[in-house]
């Protein structure tokens, strides 16, 4: 599991590099991987500081700090 959660966090970091800040829910539906694993490759980022959250009123975005 260990190498899914890292594998998917590369994932994610990969997407929001190419394709700029997102939803959290719009990078679930792009990342091809289970929730679960989409929400701890988060953590996973989040941890080594290598994301930005923004809050709105109406949702989360989340981008790569730069």
């Amino acid at each position: 599991m260990f190498h899914t959660i890292g594998e998917t966090a590369g994932e994610i970091w990969r997407l929001l590099n190419q394709e700029g800040p997102m939803s959290i829910s719009t990078i679930v539906s792009k990342v091809k991987q289970p929730q679960s694993a989409v929400y701890m490759g988060f953590g996973w980022l989040a941890r080594e500081d290598k994301l930005v959250f923004t809050e709105t009123k109406r949702r989360m975005s989340i981008s790569i700090k730069r």
